[in-house]
């Protein structure tokens, strides 16, 4: 199997899954209990935490696990407004978003709260200006990813701090960081974030955990209650196998920046080989991701068959778009304002750091015996 999938997820470390075990059979206690094996349940759980805080140079209490990024988001976008609800009723995100992000902002207006959907331009790119026109003082909440999962367009959320304080406005800024991290520098404090998603899958760790950074000071309200455990933020027990293999994970990132050269050169590499199809285009800007590849491809096929048909016929596995997303026609492509036959007939193609060349030429082999055979038009 070649898999181009990576952003959907990632392929789990071994040393990962042998952590995950070792705490399932092993180290099985519950953090919470005073006995021996809480005690000893409670260090790996501290481990854990101490792990992501160090990646994102942020303290140990501003971190809090959850089952994942949907779960982080919901929590961040719910607890943001519902601590500011006093404050003002504007919230501003993009038509970019992720569903856990779109899908909150839907329920939110249906509470009466005013959603501002920034709108992408044809590359995908959202612009400062956009956003410094969007936020005013009765702005309070921005939530604006960093990387789009489906195009790779990098957002400036680095802006997003000096317009909120020009403006006067009360907002918490909350930044879905799940497809950058582990990929490009994720640090809270440098991008101006009060609330921040990262998740293990996307960086060959686990499924279903994940963590959101809350800066200290700032303050959101629960989704659920029922415990001490996260500080009150997010009860229950925690899922500790899970929670120790995302810190194993988090060890195991090696340094980015020849990771990155790395991955920009595979990148540079399979956008020339992609391009030299025939009728081929490129839907991801220039300076998007390197991580990530939105291609049309001319061939009657839409992008849903031809994602089955590299798996069954070649054993690709890339994308048509979101995993989230169950299927759907791209918000994301729809929102760039794309025409209808390039939305129907793109898919996705994303890298991890186990992504070789080799994956490159058997994927744009495969692509060019399906153009030929299979044209579009047919």
């Amino acid at each position: 199997m070649i898999y181009l999938d990576n952003s959907a997820t990632t392929a789990p470390e071994k040393a990962v899954a042998d952590k995950i075990y070792e705490m399932l059979t092993e180290n099985f206690g519950n953090p919470s209990s005073f006995h021996r094996a809480g005690l000893d349940a409670n260090a790996e759980l501290r481990r854990a935490r101490e792990t992501v805080a160090k990646s994102l140079s942020a303290e140990d209490e501003e971190i809090f696990f959850t089952s994942g990024g949907t779960e982080a988001n919901n929590l961040a976008i719910f607890g943001a407004v519902q601590a500011n609800r006093r404050k003002g009723r504007r919230i501003v995100t993009t038509a970019i978003e992720h569903e856990s992000v779109l899908e909150a902002m839907s329920e939110l207006e249906t509470q009466g709260f005013e959603v501002v959907r920034l709108a992408p331009d044809k590359s995908g790119k959202i612009s400062e200006e956009q956003l410094r026109e969007a936020i005013n003082k009765d702005t309070i909440l921005v939530s604006v990813m960093y990387i789009n999962n489906e195009v790779g367009s990098v957002l400036p959320v680095k802006c997003i701090k000096k317009a909120v304080e020009k403006a006067g406005s009360p907002a918490l800024i909350h930044t879905d960081c799940v497809q950058a991290y582990g990929k490009t520098e994720v640090k809270p404090k440098k991008l101006g974030a009060d609330l921040l998603t990262v998740t293990a899958h996307k960086i060959h760790g686990p499924k279903g955990v994940g963590a959101l950074y809350i800066r200290k000071g700032a303050r959101i309200v629960p989704r659920q209650y029922g415990g001490a455990q996260e500080s009150k933020i997010r009860p229950g027990t925690e899922a500790l196998p899970l929670i120790a293999g995302f810190g194993k994970a988090v060890r195991l990132i090696p340094d980015l920046k020849p990771q990155n050269e790395r991955i920009t050169s595979l990148c540079e590499y399979a956008k020339a080989q992609l391009k030299a199809l025939d009728g081929v285009v490129i839907n991801s800007a220039d300076d998007a991701s390197p991580y990530i590849i939105n291609l049309y491809v001319p061939t009657f096929m839409t992008s849903q068959t031809l994602v089955q048909h590299l798996s069954s016929t070649y054993g690709i596995c890339i994308s048509s778009g979101s995993a989230c997303a169950k299927g759907k026609r791209s918000h994301v492509l729809t929102a760039m304002r794309l025409g209808d036959a390039i939305i129907e007939h793109s898919v996705r193609v994303s890298f991890s750091r186990n992504s070789t060349k080799e994956d490159v030429d058997a994927l744009v082999k495969a692509l060019k015996e399906t153009i030929e055979k299979y044209p579009q038009g047919r």
